[in-house]
């Protein structure tokens, strides 16, 4: 048994090797008698800036731990540690047939858990493996040439292969940290271990991913890139199978289906055979670009330090007017924006981010909620179709060459002029974001920018520019399943991760691949007992 201490400090100047003295003088306890000490969270504690601290949670053990837990009762901040795991992956045999479809997050995990309880498992992408995929996403952001099914947004990793590789969640989970050590055997730095808000970086994220592969090829996974789900064989209402582009079958015995919140075109196939769907809130809004430095400066209070990551933030404001949360999301500290199309007509934006975050601007999404009420209809792929005429407008204010429309934030605001500076990639077109947005969007944008302004000194800058659109900030639908992990309309379908409407990020994505791939696991063993 080991001991965890939560909140320790230190100062920006002090190396983490006071840390046992500082454990031992809180506690009572010679430094030396801590053994097996480990750093399990490291943070900045910047709330009393330009005084930052370094804040971290340790574990450790202690001679008498029960003794020592009794002594100081009544510190929250001490406990037992616990180490979580899954559970234990008997094999089950390989004569279930488990389909996986697509290569985000919540397939690659439910693969390798599926694999590791024997199970004979195929893995489909629609796209292409990440080294083709990234020379097709190159020559798009150079030339203009989009690859309909190799982009920002379909091929091995999912949309998270190009982001800033962010790994943090909402959720409490206890299989975090597995997913973050399975990660960190594929490649991704240690850091991740220990970081408060750890991230991969796209360029690290790509060797994770080939690294991922090859693990999967070892458990005997049969990977078939360039494959797209077009259609599901049913037998007696029950789902018995995949067809794919070219007619092609592939039999199974459930399938586990993760498609990404792009697959618009798997929407449709779902709906057409009947698959129960439901629209789902998403948001749409713009990226805005500072100087990180500047960035840096409001959180910190000076520019830059050796210790000291690229900054984050996180704002939101809720619209008394129309009750409305306009909020910042996906924040890439020293990142670029990307423009991350997967249609030929149409338009959207992301961030991303290296290993290093050593570029000169941040971004992050500005983005307004939106809800079924906001469709005219009752459709559930509605949210594609308000989605994809956004895209579309913004391709033409761009001038219908892929770059995006942007412009200077106080000249959106009408409080004057300034530069349209963007990192983004192809390039940007100076444009009014009113003929893009709707203008419950631009005057949700408008009235939450000076309380930003309030919160964050600096925000509200001639030195900022918003870039349009973003829209896929998750998935427009939810594709419905029981509490046992299937569709409600389909059995044998089990929809996963972010696509699904179950996740919203890489992490919560993982996890939820996992989750599937124990439906799965359970259904195995009901059949087999």
């Amino acid at each position: 048994m080991a001991l965890r201490l939560r909140e320790v400090s230190l100062g920006l100047e002090e190396e983490e090797s006071l840390l046992p003295a500082r454990v031992g003088g809180e506690l009572g306890v010679e430094p030396g008698s801590l053994g097996q000490f480990r750093v399990v969270r490291r943070g900045i504690d910047a709330r009393r800036k330009p005084r930052l601290r370094q804040v971290y949670t340790v574990e450790f053990t202690a001679p008498d731990e029960e003794a020592l837990l009794r002594r100081h009762k009544g510190n929250k901040r001490l406990e037992r540690a616990v180490s979580p795991e899954l559970p234990r992956a008997f094999p089950l045999g390989r004569d279930h047939r488990v389909l996986v479809v697509g290569m985000g997050p919540a397939g690659l995990f439910a693969a390798l858990r599926l694999a590791e309880y024997g199970l004979s498992v195929t893995l489909l992408e629609r796209g292409r493996p990440v080294e083709a995929r990234v020379r097709d996403v190159r020559r798009f952001w150079a030339d203009g040439i989009l690859d309909p099914a190799s982009n920002v947004q379909f091929g091995e990793g999912g949309a998270g292969t190009f982001s800033d590789g962010k790994l943090t969640t909402r959720l409490n989970h206890p299989w975090i940290r597995l997913v973050l050590q399975t990660l960190v055997g594929f490649g991704a730095p240690e850091e991740i271990l220990v970081q408060a808000k750890p991230h991969v970086g796209t360029d690290r994220l790509r060797l994770v991913l080939i690294n991922f592969r090859k693990a999967l090829l070892r458990k005997g996974v049969d990977l078939r890139f360039e494959n797209r789900l077009s259609g599901l064989a049913t037998d007696s209402g029950r789902v018995r199978g995949g067809l794919c582009d070219g007619g092609d079958a592939i039999p199974c015995d459930s399938l586990v289906l993760a498609p990404g919140h792009s697959a618009r075109d798997t929407y449709r196939m779902l709906q057409r055979s009947g698959v129960r769907l439901e629209p789902k809130p998403f948001a749409v809004g713009v990226r805005v670009e500072h100087p990180a430095a500047l960035i840096n400066r409001a959180q910190y209070g000076i520019p830059s330090h050796p210790r000291l990551p690229a900054a984050e933030y996180g704002l939101t404001f809720n619209d008394r007017e129309t009750g409305r949360g306009v909020y910042s999301f996906c924040m890439c500290p020293g990142g670029e924006v990307i423009t991350a199309a997967s249609e030929a007509d149409g338009l959207v934006v992301n961030g991303m981010s290296f290993r290093r975050r050593d570029g000169d601007y941040s971004n992050s999404a500005l983005v307004v909620s939106v809800g079924p009420e906001d469709f005219p209809g009752a459709d559930p792929l509605d949210g594609v179709h308000f989605q994809r005429r956004l895209e579309q407008a913004a391709f033409r204010a761009g001038g219908g060459d892929f770059r995006a429309p942007a412009q200077n934030m106080l000249s959106f605001l009408g409080q004057g002029e300034g530069p349209v500076v963007s990192t983004c990639r192809p390039g940007v077109r100076e444009a009014s974001l009113e003929e893009v947005l709707p203008s419950f969007v631009t005057d949700g944008l408008r009235r939450a920018l000076p309380v930003f302004g309030r919160r964050l000194r600096g925000f509200v800058t001639g030195e900022a520019t918003l870039v349009g659109v973003e829209t896929r900030t998750s998935a427009p639908l939810r594709i419905l399943r029981g509490e046992d992990g299937q569709s409600v309309s389909h059995p044998g379908l089990f929809p996963a991760g972010e696509g699904a409407g179950y996740a919203g990020g890489i992490m919560s994505a993982a996890l939820d691949g996992l989750r599937a791939a124990e439906y799965v696991a359970e259904q195995v063993r009901r059949q087999e007992s």
